[in-house]
């Protein structure tokens, strides 16, 4: 995937505890909640720096996932504290792009990360290939050069 080269980080963080839903009988978080966690992290991030769901809505737009993966290191247990850090990684493409590592609060131990993707639909679900004005306004109230050479990852 190709992503702009920048001096400028977006970076949004959240601690969280784990429930007692989210555990199986060994006390190890259900595969399925990372994905929540991540979800959680966007919604963190889009509170930070204005790039709400309710927002994009609001232009015109949804912003539905299309990729998701996970990078399971360690386990999450039950009764203890966790951080997650989203970063923002700027594409000139019409998508959205997050990386995410969850993080033990104790020690910062790398517990897991992952990565999502998400395009722009109009509000007849269509797809949008070019980035909505709104979000190329996003992106040059954060400093995210458009115009920046590519860096393949």
């Amino acid at each position: 995937m190709n992503f702009i080269k920048t001096d400028i980080e977006l970076k949004a963080s959240k601690e969280f505890d784990i429930r007692f839903s989210e555990v199986d009988s060994m006390k190890v978080v259900w595969h399925g909640s990372y994905m929540l966690y991540f979800e959680d992290a966007r919604e963190e991030f889009g509170r930070k720096y204005h790039l709400e769901y309710m927002r994009m809505c609001d232009e015109g737009y949804f912003a539905p996932l299309v990729d998701m993966e996970f990078h399971f290191r360690k386990p999450l247990l039950y009764e203890k504290r966790y951080r997650i850090d989203i970063i923002y990684r700027p594409t000139l493409s019409a998508k959205i792009v997050f990386d995410y590592e969850i993080h033990d609060a104790e020690n910062d131990d790398v517990m897991a990360s992952g990565r999502s993707v998400q395009v722009f639909m109009d509000k007849n679900y269509q797809l949008v290939w070019t980035s909505p004005q709104f979000y190329e306004d996003w992106k040059q109230q954060w400093g995210i050069n458009v115009g920046a050479s590519l860096n393949d990852r």
